[in-house]
């Protein structure tokens, strides 16, 4: 357990995961928390990494920052998740290293399993087969990210252990049309064809209004706001499957999703972090045909262990924004991995259980979306 005094560095403490990670360390009465924003510190740039930790010297670590995105923006900017993710992990966890900090948590994303897992997804899955093409890359760095803590527990004996979570969603989301996770990006569609079948553009103009949305034509981007007229409006959100009569979402809907609140996930990582050791991460008595244990796997899937589809989540996120047109899919689009079940059976063993369940969660995250853009739920 770190004492109440240590320093932690919190990287992406502005992120969903982060953000959640911070409070909960708040609530827990650690008060002596670091984070920086990217344009106070660019965790790219090694040299700045490096001045970061020689000034603050911190004690913990939590590496919650990274490049991440949606299906299209994993296909569209392949490089710049493998580039940047493997970056980032490269000077935080190495200069976490180099200036002796013991206690690290990565996260990463249960995205490392290959695409055809057996489900649910046992953490010793790791490596079995090829992955899902259209998350590759990002799924290749953070592969590599928990090698390099699994690696430096076992040179060096730090402490420093990687999470998995399964689909995240909750406060401070990022809901961009085309970069945004699959659940928040429903719900905004669902939520801006609402206003569009009532004729309510002040709820539209306010909503564009705080994220402006983009589309490229003929090389070109097009940017529509609060400003914009009309017609410019409904052609860029056309764009993306959302008109007064009915929204368009990528794929059949047929995939199986599990999804886990956001503070639900900070609050398994500050567990782990507070409470779990390197060692309690593996089964040393597990030995190969020459008798050597070979320790591998040592991340820790961090899920509900429950699965629903894609289908039935944005049926679900209808019912809550009450949305009266069609739903409608387009098969010609990517679907992705078919099942991504995590197995949390090693999170339970070492203590933790979610409790927030997805009609819940859908609910909580809505509310936080509308207080944001400062519309009164009964009246959109």
């Amino acid at each position: 357990m770190l004492d109440k005094n240590s320093k932690i560095y919190v990287a992406g403490h502005h992120g969903l995961v982060g953000s959640a990670i911070w409070n909960n360390l708040k609530a827990r009465g650690y008060e002596n928390l670091v984070g920086k924003s990217h344009s106070e510190l660019d965790l790219l740039d090694p040299a700045a990494v490096k001045k970061f930790f020689d000034e603050e010297k911190p004690d913990a670590v939590v590496l919650a920052a990274a490049h991440v995105g949606g299906i299209m923006a994993n296909l569209q900017y392949r490089a710049d998740f493998i580039y940047q993710n493997l970056q980032i992990q490269q000077n935080v966890i190495g200069e976490s290293f180099r200036h002796g900090v013991k206690d690290l948590l990565f996260l990463g994303s249960t995205c490392i399993y290959p695409r055809e897992a057996p489900q649910p997804m046992k953490e010793d899955c790791l490596l079995t087969s090829p992955l899902e093409y259209t998350n590759e890359p990002y799924a290749i760095a953070k592969i590599a990210g928990l090698k390099m803590c699994e690696s430096l527990n076992l040179q060096y004996g730090t402490n420093y252990i990687a999470v998995m979570p399964t689909n995240l969603y909750g406060p401070n989301d990022n809901f961009h049309l085309e970069n945004s996770h699959v659940l928040p990006a429903m719900i905004r569609k669902i939520h801006l064809a609402k206003c569009l079948n009532e004729g309510n553009w002040e709820a539209v103009r306010k909503d564009i209004g705080l994220r402006p949305v983009s589309v490229m034509h003929d090389g070109k981007k097009f940017i529509v706001d609060d400003k914009s007229d009309e017609k410019e409006i409904l052609d860029v959100l056309a764009h993306y499957g959302i008109t007064p009569e009915a929204v368009t979402l990528w794929g059949t809907g047929a995939p199986m999703r599990e999804f886990l609140w956001s503070e639900e996930m900070a609050d398994a990582s500050v567990h782990v972090l507070l409470n779990v050791n390197f060692k309690d991460t593996y089964d040393a008595s597990v030995k190969n045909a020459d008798g050597i244990a070979e320790i591998r796997n040592c991340h820790i899937n961090v899920g509900t262990g429950k699965e629903l589809s894609i289908r039935e989540v944005a049926e679900k996120i209808m019912a809550e924004i009450g949305f009266k047109g069609e739903l409608r899919w387009d098969s010609s689009k990517p679907d992705g991995t078919m099942r991504k079940l995590t197995d949390v059976t090693k999170l339970h063993r070492l203590g933790w259980h979610h409790k927030i369940e997805i009609d819940e969660g859908i609910h909580k995250l809505y509310e936080w979306y509308l207080k944001g853009i400062c519309i009164n739920h009964k009246t959109v």
